[in-house]
Parts: structure tokens; sequence; C-alpha cells
């Protein structure tokens, strides 16, 4: 397949190996009545590729399962390989309970993965999804994620530590920023009051710096903004960056380095159901800031 024929939202890039190893949120078929409404999703898939542009066909990592509680929503799974093993970050909702992210491990990178344990890493009543893993200087474990503005209206980004085997979280979640913090998205939601925050991604500048990527509605669609802390790591102040990444209509991306060392952003374009592919972009990181 090649990239423009892949149908999935929230690409997710693992360089590993000689090989890249694409996952995503599968498209089903859209009720046409729902806004926003991708179908239904039951599991994940990996594709394969040497060159970033010729890719497998799609192979199944995880289905879901008896006896796990998600039921429906699987969405954005991000893999990372962390002490030796392979991790699944993914969301999932079901009746009755809230949605959050769920870490899997497997021993490979396109094998079958299996939940770590039998909760969420997010809070159990809290509305979360689009969490991503963080290790800071000392070699501590985050889950970085959203706390939906289904719940709160405006939406956060937000962190808590996990175990140093990533089976639970061992701190209370800290707050780093709102969607509203953003002056596009303040002005783009402010009437409905609903403040979007989607898919952080955290990035070591080459300059030391810490930035997060993350989506949410600005003035031209869906958009890919950024955020930096003022000490370098993920206990510090966390500000909104005014210019975006990507300012239109297309987002919930990651960055990754290829096998020639040049650092690519990957994201879906458009935010319209049914037509995503995913886009990789050069991107160029200078002075604590990065540039499409």
């Amino acid at each position: 397949m090649k990239l423009n024929e892949i149908n999935i939202r929230d690409p997710f890039i693992l360089p590993y190996g000689d090989k890249y190893y694409m996952y995503g949120s599968r498209v089903g078929t859209p009720d046409p009545k729902i806004k926003w409404n991708w179908g239904e999703q039951t599991g994940f898939d990996v594709y394969i590729s040497t060159d970033l542009e010729n890719w497998s066909e799609a192979k199944s990592v995880f289905e879901k399962q008896e006896g796990f509680w998600g039921e429906y929503h699987f969405w954005a799974p991000e893999v990372h390989l962390y002490n030796g093993k392979f991790y699944m970050l993914a969301s999932f909702k079901a009746d009755n309970k809230c949605r959050g992210t769920h870490v899997l491990v497997c021993d490979t990178p396109d094998g079958t993965f299996t939940p770590l344990s039998d909760k969420p890493a997010t809070p159990e009543d809290w509305e979360c999804l689009d969490g991503t893993l963080y290790v800071d200087k000392k070699g501590k474990p985050h889950i970085v994620f959203c706390h939906e503005w289904l719940q709160i209206d405006n939406g956060t980004v937000c962190e808590r530590t996990l175990a140093d085997d990533l089976s639970k979280a061992v701190s209370e979640p800290r707050v780093l920023w709102s969607g509203a913090d953003h002056p596009d998205v303040y002005e783009a939601c402010k009437e409905s009051g609903h403040y979007v925050t989607d898919g952080p991604y955290l990035y070591k500048c080459e300059n030391g710096d810490l930035i997060s990527i993350w989506s949410s509605f600005g003035l031209n669609g869906y958009a890919e903004l950024m955020s930096k802390s003022d000490n370098g790591d993920i206990d510090g102040n966390w500000t909104v960056l005014e210019k975006p990444l990507w300012a239109e209509n297309g987002g919930h991306g990651m960055l990754f380095k290829d096998f020639d060392g040049n650092l690519n952003f990957v994201m879906h374009v458009p935010n319209d159901a049914t037509f995503e592919r995913p886009v990789i972009k050069r991107v160029f990181d200078k002075d604590g800031t990065l540039s499409v």
C-alpha cells in the first residue's frame, strides 16, 4: 500500500530495527446522521515499511476480547519501546465507564498486545483520552493525557507518574494547560464553550527544551499546536505557544526521526470522517521551537 491509500486517524510511527511501524485508529463506516462519528472500531492494526512510502497491508495487533473492560471507541494507539518491551497506550470506552487510556504490552512491535493490568492508567472517574508516554530526566515514566471537554468543557492536558513497570499510576493528576489557554482555540470555541484538547506528544529539542505538540480546533479548523515547559522537563510550568505547528484541517500527530536522522511530523489529513490519510512532513528544530 502507498501511504496515501491507508485510511486511519491518529497515526503513530515507531522506527525500530530497519523498519517503520505505523499504528492508528481504524476508520469504520460512519453514521451519516452523526457528525464526528467514525464507525465501530474493535481493534488496532500495524502497517510496516522500510521507506515511509510503501507499506504492508494492515496486520491486527489487538482485538476486542472477553474480560477486557474496553467495549468500543478504540482510539489513538501509540507504541513505545521501554525497558526492552513494546508498550501500547490506547484509549477505550464502555457503557457506564469513563473513557480512559490503558497500557498494553508485547515482546515485538507487530505481535499481539495484551493488557498490562486490569485498570486504565488515567483516573477512572475522569473522561480521558490520548495518553502518551514520557520518561523524565530521572528515568521516571509519566503518562501525559487529555481530560476531555465532554466532562469539563475546557479540556486540559494532564500528567501523572507511573510505576516503573507502567502497571499503574502512582501520583495524582497534575494539569499542565487547558484548551482555552490558546488564543485561536479560545476564539474558535468560545461560542460553544467547549475547548478541545487532543493527542499530546512530547519532544526534547536539540537545545534541551521540552515541547509538547497537541491538537484542537483553531480559526482554520483542526490544528496542531505546541506548548513548552520552562525547565526542560515534565515538572516545569507549561506555556502554550501562539504559533501553531500546523494550522488547517489536520492534526493529532507525533514526531519521529527517520533512519537518516531527519525529524518528521505525521498527522491525519483531512480531519473528515472516512477521508483521513497519514501525511508526513519534515520538521526543523531550531532554538527550542519547531516548524514544518
